[in-house]
């Protein structure tokens, strides 16, 4: 059975018009770019199809517009329209920060890190200066490691704090393995930043862990 002729609440398009994006599921959401589906498959069906032979999720979209375009029911067109809107989306969680909007929002900032470091294939530590109305200054990636780690200095981020003469820092970084579990390591150099940056009255107001799910937040464990 085609998609149009689906009762009108199952429908991707509809269901999201009337409920909203959220209720959609990967392959639904996945579906509306692609439109239509392979030989014998409807949309959600392909979709789903994709999801199981190249996914999960993150992982399909992890792959550029050239690998994209090689898989079964995503051509150019469709390639094209889901790399844009990661990029779309990037942009639009950065537009606020950039603007010098205050950061109120603590999930603003987990998504942030989140979109900024969860792609890259090997360990990388980054810091969110802010002033003292806790708008933002400058994102840096401070420190790049292996699959495994990356060795965090604290007096570069107290440098980096004071060159952007920041009253307060937001730092985060990335478990390519997909655990976002804090480890023993991530807690220990939590607590040197927090004193180091207290020294020179800057304060750590949070350490995201970035994995596959929602980033982790150390402030929200009571770990900062």
């Amino acid at each position: 059975m085609h998609i149009r002729d689906w009762p009108s609440g199952e429908r991707p398009r509809e269901k999201l018009l009337a409920r909203g994006a959220a209720v959609l599921s990967d392959a639904e959401l996945l579906a509306l770019f692609l439109g239509s589906g392979v030989r014998g498959l409807d949309a959600v069906a392909t979709a789903r199809r994709l999801l199981a032979d190249h996914g999960p999720l993150r992982r399909l979209l992890d792959r550029p517009a050239t690998e994209l375009v090689k898989l079964p029911g995503l051509g150019p067109a469709s390639a094209c329209q889901l790399t844009a809107a990661l990029e779309l989306a990037s942009r639009h969680l950065a537009a606020g920060l950039e603007r010098g909007e205050a950061l109120t929002d603590p999930h603003a900032a987990g998504r942030y890190f989140a979109q900024r470091l969860r792609g890259h294939p090997s360990e990388v530590f980054a810091a969110l200066f802010l002033d003292t109305r806790h708008r933002a200054l400058a994102f840096e990636e401070l420190f790049r490691g292996t699959v495994d780690g990356a060795e965090v200095h604290p007096r570069e981020v107290v440098r980096r704090a004071l060159g952007h003469n920041a009253a307060a820092v937001i730092v985060g970084h990335n478990h390519p393995s997909g655990s976002s579990e804090p480890s023993a390591a991530d807690r220990a150099v939590t607590a040197r930043l927090k004193q180091a940056l207290h020294l020179v009255d800057v304060r750590l107001l949070d350490h995201f862990v970035i994995g596959d799910g929602a980033p982790v937040s150390l402030a929200a464990r009571g770990w900062v």
